[in-house]
């Protein structure tokens, strides 16, 4: 049976991935997140001594230092006789190429004595958690200053050690298979025994990875499971959560089977007629003697709702191969598909997919028989234009995303992932960078069928240490297993267009022997797969460097458009960069250039402060965009981060050399931890979305320029501005045309026109009276788009929206409910700060509520929370296999309470 907790989108998908035409007998996926027991060690608690190698002690670390601080060389510590990395080393030799340089596993059985790993230890008293799971979501926040864990890492308790056990029974006619156990994601220094033994463990908290529980496994009795992960503290500088926080599968298989992420489907041609199909297979035969069998390989067109088309589209010659005993061997196979159908990027191109279903035939029975998803692209890459999808020039319109989900931390979930991508795309967004390190598979699987572009990443760091305990101290042992795992598990996606292996690492600055290291990296992914170019961002190497010259694409932070010119840094220690598009093509012409992260522009959503620069762009200060007594941003969207820019000066940049490829911003959504320029807070200030998936001002000023078709004007500020009256109260436009007039209470004050390089229409001679500020936009000459914001009377009452009112009962699905507080006529009132209380009735549970502002330290499962800026959003989950009426009632002191009606079938 399968067991498949999820919408049914993703039942579907997982269905079709794991038993396509196949009875369970041959391969069987079973959904194994259910029922979980949980402990984590308080901090005042020692924790057990079953580590995976020793680690540096850390004195000072000061987590608010700029982004872009030069990396320093590690601390050299030596390993003591008690560390358990030698048995867990041998977890990864499957991605070592070389024979030679693989890890033997020590004798002896390291923890079996230890009772959280026995069978009979009682752990009823531990927390009952599905997966996946973030034991740091639901805080509380540290505060103050000193905390345990700053705001570099969101200020939420992710660090420490913690242990998951789980049993299961094997049934009798499992005796002859393989059983394996799929970890999608473990944050950090997983090691997992079963009954009593250690089996192994993947110290990389962004790496899934597989183990052979064959060896350890009994049929017919109880299996104990039990997982330990050791998050350290000062190792990221973004919140990493902390946990089991992706899906966890136990699989069944045939003695012969398709490997570990063991099929590769590449289409070396591609036309509108014909694309060939070039399909590699990695099959392992577990017996004692040599094998002959069969494989066989279908192809079939892929729905949208992730079902296969009722006939093969392609049907491959059958293969006859002979099995070696112990090994694995590769077949490869090449067709021909006429007339594809092709996949690309919306909303000029469809995403159009397929799937190649793999059997495994001995003697007339099927063995095995494993599903892969693909597309048919061709996509290729020109220095004078860029990026270039069957045949069209495609513009990056791109975002950084990191992994956490808001207020639901880092454990991920379908459908928030999905409204993340909604909201993206609606803003103009065609590509996502995956800010820095490998996301959750399920999200490839959604950017494959939403038609995004990928740069997939692998590390924020090399040898040099960004923070004291960060990946620098497994990268020696770790990066060729990381890489390939990261490749082999992805490189069907025709989503992913490059892969990254580094963000801004220190190996920049060492000349030579950093571009050694770089090119040993990217031959290793080429040795994965040699169809995409390989790259790693560059925040500080310029374009004569060697470790510019070692990469395929020249990725660029914030050089293109100059890092830190303002004369106030002058005779600092800081990167200061000129704008650098122009010596970078003149180096590398034969190369794409892109900028991967651009802007780090900054803002609190529907707070202004005054007076308002004049600049296009400018650093944040007290009095100058910034106010470091409440820890909030100005949101007329016109400051930066140091060594970034406005997102006005990013535009203007990009369009005065338009052989750059196009750009990723940073970033799309807000996220936990980093958040400059204030680190006494929680999370980041830099998305065009805030944490709560609420927009700022200044997703309708990229919405303008990244969907030029769409009509839409936007203004800003609000216009609740009592004790302004008469004072300076700067009106700007954000649209898609190219002409404004704007009027107050009727009466024009005047029309403006975009000129060269100018990307919003700003009318900053406007003095504040109480009323109706609307805006008429023309686009060539005609009408265009409108927008007006009014000031609204005193707070009355509360107004809520769903995103969804229909949600699957499957415990997974989610409901996001807006809240607006709102006077008599329903206009919503922008600075209403009401504490809202939320209570909910029928099958389903409030999971997280949020208002987006980076200060607010209220624990997120709290169903009381202040309003920010007017509003509020509340996270409603389903219960497992029980459908019904779900009534969420909104209610606060002096305002009129509003209730939603919800369902889940």
């Amino acid at each position: 049976m399968l067991f498949i907790r999820n919408y049914k989108g993703l039942l579907a998908l997982t269905l079709l991935l794991l038993a396509t035409n196949v009875t369970a007998k041959q391969r069987e996926k079973i959904d194994f997140t259910g029922e979980w027991r949980f402990y984590r060690y308080a901090d005042n608690q020692t924790p057990d001594s079953l580590i995976y190698d020793t680690r540096p002690n850390v004195n000072q670390f000061d987590d608010s230092q700029a982004a872009d601080t030069r990396p320093s060389d590690a601390v050299t510590v030596n390993s003591h006789d008690g560390v358990l990395k030698s048995w867990i080393l041998p977890t990864g030799n499957a991605f070592i190429a070389n024979p030679d340089k693989r890890h033997v596993r020590p004798e002896g059985e390291p923890g079996k004595d230890f009772p959280f790993v026995q069978r009979a230890f009682d752990d009823s008293h531990w927390k009952v958690v599905n997966l996946p799971h973030d034991w740091a979501i639901a805080g509380p926040f540290y505060s103050g200053n000193n905390p345990k864990v700053g705001g570099g890492m969101g200020r939420l308790p992710s660090h420490g050690v913690a242990w998951y056990r789980k049993q299961f029974t094997l049934a009798k006619d499992d005796k002859n298979k393989r059983i394996y156990l799929h970890i999608d994601g473990a944050m950090s220094y997983s090691m997992v025994w079963l009954n009593g033994h250690l089996v192994g463990g993947w110290p990389y908290g962004y790496s899934s990875y597989q183990l052979d529980l064959t060896p350890y496994v009994t049929v017919g009795q109880t299996n104990q499971l039990a997982i330990r992960l050791d998050n350290p503290p000062k190792s990221s500088r973004w919140y990493p959560g902390g946990g089991i926080y992706r899906n966890v599968w136990l699989e069944k298989t045939a003695q012969i089977h398709i490997s570990q992420w063991g099929t590769q489907v590449i289409t070396p041609t591609v036309s509108k007629d014909k694309a060939t199909i070039s399909i590699t297979t990695s099959i392992r035969n577990h017996t004692k003697n040599d094998q002959n069998v069969s494989l066989q390989h279908h192809i079939y067109e892929l729905s949208k709702q992730d079902t296969l088309s009722e006939k093969p589209v392609l049907t491959l010659p059958s293969q006859a191969l002979t099995l070696a005993s112990g090994e694995e061997q590769k077949s490869q196979a090449t067709s021909v598909l006429k007339n594809p159908k092709l996949w690309g990027p919306i909303p000029h191109q469809t995403p159009h997919r397929y799937a190649v279903v793999t059997s495994v035939i001995q003697n007339g029975k099927t063995l095995d028989q494993y599903t892969t998803p693909f597309g048919v692209r061709k996509l290729a890459f020109n220095p004078d234009t860029g990026v270039v999808v069957n045949g069209e020039h495609i513009p990056l319109q791109g975002v950084n995303q990191h992994h956490d989900l808001g207020a639901l931390g880092a454990a991920f979930n379908l459908r928030a992932a999905q409204r993340q991508l909604n909201i993206l795309q609606e803003m103009g967004v065609n590509a996502i960078r995956m800010a820095h390190n490998p996301p959750a598979p399920e999200l490839l699987t959604l950017t494959d069928k939403m038609g995004i572009l990928v740069l997939n990443e692998s590390f924020d760091s090399w040898y040099k240490k960004k923070t004291p305990l960060d990946f620098h101290l497994i990268f020696a042992d770790w990066h060729e297993q990381d890489l390939r795992a990261l490749v082999r598990r992805d490189k069907n996606h025709p989503s992913v267009i490059m892969w990254y292996i580094g963000n801004e690492v220190g190996e920049q600055y060492t000349g030579e022997d950093g571009a050694e290291i770089a090119l040993k990296l990217k031959s290793i992914v080429k040795s994965e797969d040699p169809t995409r170019p390989v790259t790693a961002s560059m925040n500080w190497a310029k374009a004569d460097f060697p470790f510019s010259a070692a990469m395929d694409v020249i990725s660029l932070n914030y050089q293109g458009e100059g890092i830190r010119q303002e004369p106030e840094f002058e005779n600092t220690d800081r990167i200061r960069t000129p704008p650098s598009y122009p010596a970078f093509r003149e180096a590398h012409p034969d190369k794409v250039i892109l900028s991967s992260e651009t802007a780090s522009a900054y803002s609190s959503r529907g707070l202004y402060f005054f007076p308002v620069t004049p600049k296009t762009s400018a650093p944040v200060r007290d009095g100058l965009g910034g106010n470091s007594k409440i820890h909030q941003v100005s949101s007329y969207e016109l400051h930066a981060v140091d060594f970034g820019a406005s997102a006005d000066k990013v535009f203007r940049y990009l369009d005065t050399y338009p052989f750059v490829a196009g750009q990723f911003v940073w970033n799309g959504f807000d996220y936990l931890g980093e958040p400059t320029p204030y680190y006494a807070a929680r999370s980041s200030y830099s998305g065009m979305i805030d944490l709560a998936g609420f927009k700022k001002d200044r997703f309708y000023l990229y919405q303008s320029e990244w969907r030029p078709d769409l009509p839409m004007a936007h203004i800003l500020p609000h216009w609740n501005w009592s004790g302004r009256e008469g004072e300076i109260t700067p009106v700007h436009v954000f649209t898609s045309g190219d002409e404004a007039e704007l009027f107050i209470n009727g009466q024009s004050q005047g029309k403006k026109k975009k000129g060269p390089f100018e990307y919003r229409l700003r009318f900053d001679d406007v003095r504040y009276t109480p009323g109706t500020v609307e805006v008429v936009t023309y686009k060539n000459g005609k009408r265009w788009a409108t927008d007006s914001v009014t000031t609204s009377g005193v707070p009355s009452g509360l107004r809520l929206s769903a995103d969804r009112n229909i949600i699957n009962a499957d415990g997974k699905d989610l409901s996001f409910v807006t809240v607006d507080i709102v006077d008599k006529k329903g206009n919503p009132v922008p600075t209403a700060t009401h504490r809202v209380h939320f209570s909910l009735t029928g099958p389903g549970r409030i999971v997280a509520t949020d208002n987006g502002d980076s200060t607010n330290f209220t624990p997120f499962p709290s169903h009381e929370r202040k309003a920010f800026s007017g509003k509020l959003l509340v996270i409603i989950q389903s219960e497992h296999n029980k459908p019904g009426e779900l009534k969420l009632t909104a209610s606060s002191q002096a305002l009129e309470p509003a209730v939603l009606t919800l369902r889940a079938n």
